[in-house]
């Protein structure tokens, strides 16, 4: 999950510009940014997957903010929910409206505070904004993988990940963090790769999902299958799925928010009238912000990444490898934690991070828990909070100072 955060205040001096001018970028942003491009596993070599199958080659779409010092010391990798994107912070035009995902903590001053971090942040495999995944060209047929593609995991993803991290030249993070399936990134990092890193942050995330959320997955999945354009999953050179993905999207983002954000943001009020037609017009403005949503959705997502990264948190469990026992999947585990949940998220409930913390306390193993009071559901974390800011901010200081104590 990764929804589109509000207009930063700071970008109204945007919004009063003619599209000749020269916009300024605020003070406390990264600037204008480019996405970059890493392509390894060029044939004969490959990517093995957890699933047995092999990708090659393998790209991916990240970008990069601040510099890193000397020791290199000062990394930090960035993890995306479902539907984000390499780009987290910063714009990528002087016009360009919308910033980073992540925008409100990412930049000079903020939590992960670009002058003192090198912050990293890939789109996933799997994904369609940049790196490989079923709408990219498959070199045997020369058209798009569609659902030939391979089944990717979590774990694959970071596996990815680490070629990058690897390619620029950084032997331990200093930091990954991530919400939601960015989360699952974060932990799974600690987990396979224990001597790269340092600490992790992961927010609004799980050991692995709930049984409801697999089951709103599959929901959003059967919308996909069954819209008449899905062709099989072969729609590139047709019409897309549209349709199948908007209701897929529609039904997901309603798991994002709390039934009191939606009861203060929309209540039963109309949108166009102070009394009901007496037909299936769409009457609400609940309905109205839903079907924006969706709409929106299918002009920058794929839907066949959608099936694919959807399955890959379903498929993530940290305990499934150590006999149904997290401490056990966290006793080789060196790095440090700051586990951050939401009150009002029902999604990755705060019971979740709290046996996260459990498990990692048990495992002998450094943790902060901060638990944020909120009205605002899953996508909390996407949201500006003074509380986070400065635990990320605070926690980050103090690992900095022993990374670089560490390095002498």
């Amino acid at each position: 999950m990764a929804a589109r955060k509000p207009l930063s205040p700071h970008f109204s001096i945007f919004l009063g510009m003619h599209m000749n001018d020269i916009a300024v970028p605020p003070a406390n942003s990264v600037g204008i940014v480019s996405t970059k491009y890493f392509t390894f596993a060029q044939p004969p070599n490959s990517l093995t997957l957890v699933s047995g199958k092999t990708l090659s080659p393998v790209t991916l779409a990240y970008e990069t903010y601040g510099n890193l010092n000397e020791k290199k010391t000062n990394a930090i990798l960035i993890l995306h929910a479902l539907s984000g994107t390499a780009h987290a912070a910063g714009y990528h035009s002087p016009h360009d409206r919308d910033a980073g995902w992540w925008d409100d903590y990412i930049g000079p001053g903020k939590a992960f505070d670009t002058e003192k971090y090198f912050v990293i942040c890939s789109n996933v495999i799997g994904g369609c904004n940049g790196s490989t995944g079923p709408s990219s060209i498959n070199p045997a047929t020369g058209k798009e993988y569609a659902l030939d593609f391979p089944i990717v995991t979590i774990a694959d993803m970071v596996n990815a990940q680490k070629h990058l991290i690897d390619n620029l030249g950084i032997e331990r993070l200093l930091a990954v963090s991530g919400g939601s399936m960015g989360g699952m990134q974060a932990l799974q990092w600690a987990v396979s790769y224990p001597d790269r890193v340092k600490s992790v942050i992961p927010i609004a995330t799980a050991a692995s999902l709930s049984a409801q959320g697999i089951a709103f997955h599959e929901v959003g999945r059967q919308a996909i299958f069954r819209d008449p354009n899905f062709n099989g999953g072969n729609y590139y050179r047709e019409s897309p799925p549209a349709s199948g993905l908007s209701l897929a999207r529609m039904i997901a983002h309603i798991t994002y928010l709390s039934e009191k954000s939606m009861h203060e943001k929309f209540g039963r009020r109309l949108q166009n009238s102070e009394l009901f037609r007496f037909r299936f017009d769409t009457e609400f403005q609940v309905e109205s912000y839903l079907h924006h949503k969706g709409l929106k959705f299918v002009e920058r997502f794929d839907a066949n990444s959608y099936l694919y990264i959807t399955k890959a948190i379903d498929y993530f469990d940290l305990k499934a490898e150590y006999n149904g026992k997290l401490t056990s999947a966290f006793e080789h585990v060196s790095a440090d934690f700051l586990v951050i949940g939401f009150t009002t998220d029902w999604l990755y409930p705060t019971v979740q991070s709290r046996e996260i913390v459990n498990a990692l306390r048990v495992a002998g193993k450094n943790v902060a828990y901060t638990e944020i009071e909120t009205d605002y559901g899953h996508d909390a974390f996407l949201l500006p909070n003074d509380r986070m800011e400065r635990d990320i901010a605070n926690f980050l200081k103090r690992e900095l100072e022993k990374a670089n104590k560490e390095s002498i």
